[in-house]
């Protein structure tokens, strides 16, 4: 009887871990509000994965095209560009944020309004190839930096 207690209790620890490693902890997520015309926008958020993941994908049903992304110098010019994944070190906080990685809605199906909320699902691939989803609600903020608003101009082609 001890022993099987004893299985039991590590079976229930093994599931738990294994719980836990798929699940990816999602801070401060928020969208750039748009303009009406505007067809595309930028979601940013800070990712922590408890063991090595990968950011693998993104979808929204307010956007026709959600994809990673990231924007690096290449010599003197700034380039933004779809990536198929984005490393997420164990342990350790990646931020998704403008002029850097982030989130873009494409072909949005309607303008996203400040102080609403756009649904975003987020996919990841961890070491062992196990494939999780996150199903986010994410605010929708004004945010007047001086700067053409994320995506503008920038469409699913590039």
């Amino acid at each position: 009887m001890k022993t099987l207690s004893l299985v039991l209790s590590a079976a229930a620890l093994l599931s738990a871990g294994s719980a836990w490693s798929q699940s990816v902890h999602v801070e401060g997520a928020w969208a750039r509000a748009t303009v009406p015309g505007q067809k595309a926008t930028g979601a940013f958020m800070t990712l922590t994965a408890p063991e090595a993941t990968q950011l693998v994908g993104a979808s929204s049903p307010a956007a026709g095209v959600t994809e990673v992304h990231e924007m690096a110098m290449q010599g003197d010019v700034m380039r933004m560009r779809a990536i198929d994944a984005l490393p997420l070190p164990a342990g350790q906080a990646v931020v998704l944020k403008p002029g850097g990685y982030h989130i873009m809605l494409l072909d949005l199906k309607a303008p996203l309004a400040k102080d609403s909320a756009v649904p975003l699902t987020l996919r990841f691939k961890d070491a062992r190839g196990q494939e999780s989803r996150i199903e986010l609600q994410v605010p929708v903020r004004a945010v007047n930096t001086g700067a053409p608003a994320a995506g503008a101009g920038h469409g699913p082609k590039h």
